[in-house]
């Protein structure tokens, strides 16, 4: 046992020794429920039923103490999963150099303990005090009946999933001291969404920036592209300092706007040359769904497929469009919300109202499934290798037959984005052109930006502006935008989303050169949750 616990047959059962106490004749059986082992007594009658209040008192003062005396081996066999538990309590020893490590236990609810963990961390001579609050809970193994602590990572630390452990040493990359486009020093703790986005920077481009790496408890993943986050810093190191293309102010509003929904997210770029200005998420997973989201973006994408429509020659910003109720295409119906119909109108009309019928009828006039595809690639760039600085998804809109290529005009379907890809697309709406978005400059790296084969012919760019702008005043954004300055326009967007009682909401629009787009699931109409967050962001742009 690695903890240096002794074993021994007496009787034709185990006798386990463990820092000279006797834990009693015991024999190893499979947990059921954690593919691990847990200890089950010869004699003991099995229990069932939840554990009661002294069961869990017992259990988790038993796994405090194993595990405050540094005995792994011990601490997981308390635990109904120990072939996990014991790597990661090991690690905690030996890896992370945790030692000195008192647990308080707090008031029980339930079957839940609550926990103060304080403990020294101690590495080639430099040491430091760490604290930190967790729980765990008690449960009855299935197979023997005893209590045992229910194992999850997060009970050795909050931060902890599955597949990271904890180490302590020489940073894996210097500390990075990153600025935002006017010399503002941008960190976590102000910006707490772009914690996420510094870790990144900081691991592509912490050698770059100059930096000397110091030493630092972190957690790792299995995964060696995904960035170490830092829990505690025994020595700073030397920090380098990168710049990136972010703007402090924006950014601040983006981190205010999104706390007003959940599972929110915003992104804004710069159309004239594709520049990041803000990211921002509120989220209960912490995800950076604003890069990295892959999402139906509803009608917001009716701004590419508009752009196709006039480039072909199929539609008009002042031409008659058919919007009825339902339109109906390769056996697929599709509908208007709340099924409303514009009697005679333009397409314009139908743009800044959102009539998802206008887009189907003129589908079979494009003679061409891949129309939509073609044009998200070869103008938006939409699916090509953004080489931003961090790790983005880059929009996917794949060739489709029938009833889902009809999906795909109006944003659903398989149609993925997340709001960084839909602000690009409105500020390429917006310069006629597209520009890769980037977070930090290209001269770091030389790296390579995608391109694309043309821009938006000159009477489609137009055309398209003047939509937009119609819609923000006195289409379907127009309530949202108002507070907005500037040369503004706008699109709204709701997509449905299979077993969600509520529409995601999605909003997307630019005010002079600045262009911002924001998603917030379960949001309903775009105008009334996405819209006032990126009506926040250009209003401080």
């Amino acid at each position: 046992m690695r903890s240096g616990a002794k074993v021994a047959v007496v009787g034709g059962v185990f006798l386990v020794v463990a820092g000279g106490v006797g834990y009693g004749a015991y024999s190893m059986v499979s947990e059921e429920t954690g593919g691990g082992t847990e200890i089950k007594s010869a004699s003991a009658p099995k229990k069932t039923g939840p554990p009661s209040a002294d069961e869990v008192a017992q259990a988790s003062k038993d796994f405090f103490a194993a595990w405050s005396k540094g005995e792994a081996d011990a601490a997981a066999a308390l635990t109904d999963n120990a072939a996990a538990a014991g790597p990661a309590l090991l690690a905690y020893r030996d890896e992370a150099h945790i030692s000195k490590v008192k647990l308080t236990p707090g008031t029980a609810a339930g079957a839940t303990v609550p926990f103060t963990a304080e403990a020294t961390v101690t590495y080639k001579g430099r040491s430091k005090q760490l604290s930190y609050e967790s729980e765990l809970t008690v449960v009855r193994g299935l197979t023997t009946g005893k209590a045992l602590v229910d194992w999850e990572p997060a009970v050795v630390h909050p931060d902890l999933k599955d597949g990271e452990t904890l180490k302590t040493g020489e940073a894996s990359a210097p500390p990075i001291k990153a600025v935002d486009r006017n010399g503002a020093e941008l960190t976590k703790e102000k910006y707490p969404s772009l914690g996420p986005v510094l870790d990144t920077l900081r691991e592509k481009y912490g050698e770059k920036a100059g930096g000397k790496p110091g030493i630092e408890l972190a957690i790792e993943g299995a995964d060696s592209a995904v960035p170490a986050r830092t829990l505690l810093t025994l020595t700073k190191g030397k920090p380098g300092k990168l710049p990136t293309t972010l703007d402090a102010g924006i950014q601040t509003a983006a981190e205010k706007a999104v706390k007003q929904y959940g599972e929110a997210s915003v992104a804004a770029v710069k159309p004239s040359t594709g520049e990041i200005l803000a990211v921002a998420n509120n989220r209960t997973d912490g995800y950076n769904a604003a890069v990295l989201g892959k999402q139906a973006p509803g009608s917001t994408m009716k701004i590419v497929t508009a752009a196709m429509l006039l480039e072909k020659g199929l539609a008009g910003a002042d031409r008659k469009a058919e919007c009825p109720k339902t339109a109906m295409y390769q056996g697929r119906t599709f509908h208007n919300l709340d099924n409303f119909d514009i009697p005679s109108g333009t397409f314009t009309t139908s743009f800044a109202r959102s009539c998802n019928t206008a887009f189907i009828k003129l589908i079979d006039d494009t003679k061409d499934d891949a129309a939509l595809p073609k044009t998200a690639r070869e103008v938006f760039g939409l699916g090509l290798d953004w080489q931003t600085g961090i790790v983005t998804a880059d929009g996917s809109v794949r060739e489709a037959t029938g009833g889902e290529a009809a999906a795909q005009y109006i944003g659903q379907g398989t149609v993925q984005m997340n709001a960084l890809n839909m602000a690009s697309v409105t500020a390429t709406a917006k310069a006629g052109t597209f520009h890769q978005p980037v977070i930090v400059p290209r001269s770091l790296d030389d790296r390579q930006l995608a391109t694309v084969s043309r821009s938006l012919s000159p009477t489609a760019h137009s055309q398209l502006v003047g939509m937009m702008r119609q819609t923000a005043s006195w289409g379907t954004a127009a309530k949202a935008m108002a507070s907005v300055g500037g040369d503004k326009g706008a699109k709204t967007g709701s997509a449905e989303v299979a077993g969600q009682g509520k529409s995601n909401s999605w909003f997307t629009g630019f005010s002079n050169d600045v262009a911002a787009a924001a998603s917030v699931e379960s949001g309903g109409h775009g105008g009334d949750a996405a819209g006032p967050l990126v009506a926040s962001v250009l209003r401080a742009g």
